[in-house]
């Protein structure tokens, strides 16, 4: 598997773990769920994300599940590159992650800060400090994800942060608001102040219209219909801004819907079972589970967006193929 680089673009999916109802890591839904994603047209994958319930798995399972990704990835016809979170208290669990996700094939990792991180420099101090803790040969990726870390990164910052620490390639973009933050680091590196540097969004989607048109290269996101994110980053770079803010726009309360706090991670993983994908919905615990009532309004949701983008059109199901 080729390492990430600054010129990485498209759609990397946020992969939720798949668990069993009664809280096992359900390896054949990884599984499913890998080859899902590649033949819908991902470029990458991303595991143990915040919304890859990274905290509840310890250091063996966070292994398990990451080289699980990798290795199907990895496999037959398939060439995604995946990127592992690897945010942890410490060093040592940092360190140990990234190099077994390295070793497995993994394409780069991902890193967010602690919420402990007040001041500028002690930001810029640790992302040094976690470059070094897990070797400069491994690409990174830099969260920047306030509303849930409470760790706000200024453009400067991240400019600093990006030219001090020559394997951070991407940064995955969750400002909110953040426009006019992309729109300034694309203006630093046309003065030439700052590296190339890939720039892909999250926030479930939620804004990625206009991010792509401030100069995103694309999405790292979880929603549940990642063609979507796909063909939105894809026509938004082919030039068609009415097509992709009209599909976009036919998503839009499913999207809204599914970034609840909380709720999100129930409803992401209840459609993605609806579609065959996973075998459960479960969490596992402490996690919210989806109640019958929310089930019925996602449905009406996915009837009135299958009106416009027939994908949505999904037939009950309980649980996935074997």
């Amino acid at each position: 598997m080729t390492k990430l680089t600054p010129q990485a673009a498209g759609t990397f999916a946020i992969a939720p773990t798949p668990f069993h109802d009664d809280g096992r890591i359900d390896e054949r839904s990884i599984d499913r769920l890998t080859d899902f994603y590649a033949e819908v047209g991902c470029e990458g994958v991303t595991v143990l994300g915040i919304l890859g319930e990274a905290p509840k798995l310890d250091a063996a399972e966070a292994e398990q599940v990451a080289v699980r990704f990798v290795k199907r990835a990895n496999s037959g016809q398939k060439s995604m590159q995946v990127i592992v979170g690897v945010s942890a208290p410490g060093f040592a669990s940092m360190r140990s992650l990234a190099r077994a996700s390295m070793d497995a094939g993994a394409a780069g990792v991902m890193i967010a800060p602690p919420p402990s991180l007040r001041t500028d420099d002690q930001i810029i101090n640790y992302f040094k400090q976690a470059q070094e803790a897990i070797g400069e040969d491994v690409p990174w990726v830099l969260q920047d994800y306030p509303l849930t870390l409470n760790v706000v990164f200024t453009p400067a910052v991240i400019r600093k942060i990006v030219m001090d620490n020559p394997s951070c390639v991407m940064l995955k973009h969750e400002d909110w608001p953040g426009l006019e933050k992309i729109s300034t680091l694309r203006n630093f590196q046309k003065d030439g102040s700052l590296r190339p540097l890939s720039i892909l969004c999250g926030n479930g989607g939620l804004f990625l219209d206009f991010e792509m048109e401030r100069g995103a290269d694309g999405a790292m996101t979880g929603y549940a219909f990642p063609e979507l994110l796909i063909d939105v980053v894809k026509l938004s770079k082919a030039g068609q801004r009415d097509a992709a803010h009209d599909l976009f726009d036919a998503h839009l309360p499913l999207i809204r819907y599914e970034q609840q706090p909380g709720a999100g991670l129930a409803v992401r993983k209840y459609v993605l079972q609806k579609r065959g994908i996973i075998a459960s919905s479960a969490q596992r615990k402490p996690g919210a589970s989806i109640t019958p009532t929310a089930k019925a309004e996602v449905d009406y949701l996915l009837s009135r967006v299958g009106r416009l983008d027939r994908r949505a059109n999904l037939q009950p199901q309980s649980s996935a193929a074997g």
